[in-house]
């Protein structure tokens, strides 16, 4: 098989392939982000190994000082994984060590500066 040929086949394939497996790869928990405080925040969030994944969708409307952080039915300020590196787009958090993904069931938004969520993805 040439160069061509195999591009045009993995074209193929990924074209086939669910929307949902294109964002979140399969690989881990996913959720999907709802805004707060009247802030708008969409997309999807993953939980794979010990890494958060904002994925290709994620969209935040900007904020001051907005962090990631994980979420056990609530906020939880031990888990901050530092500053929202891009308001739109793909991007990863190394979850801190000592710190158990299974146990959350959430991604968090967080502005530290004014103590209010941005928003949350209940992962699944």
């Amino acid at each position: 098989m040439n160069r061509r040929s195999f591009l045009s086949f993995a074209a193929i394939g990924l074209a086939t392939l669910p929307a949902t497996k294109l964002l979140a790869g399969g690989h881990g928990r996913t959720g999907t982000f709802v805004g707060a405080s009247n802030h708008v925040t969409t997309g999807t969030a993953e939980i794979a190994g010990n890494q958060v994944n904002l994925l290709a969708d994620f969209t935040f409307d900007g904020a001051p000082d907005p962090k990631v952080a994980l979420g056990k039915d609530g906020y939880d300020s031990s888990t901050l994984m530092g500053l929202l590196t891009s308001n739109e787009g793909a991007s990863s958090y190394a979850i801190p060590a000592g710190i158990d993904p299974s146990e959350y069931n959430e991604v968090w938004i967080w502005c530290e500066k004014f103590n209010v969520p941005l928003g949350v993805a209940k992962l699944n």
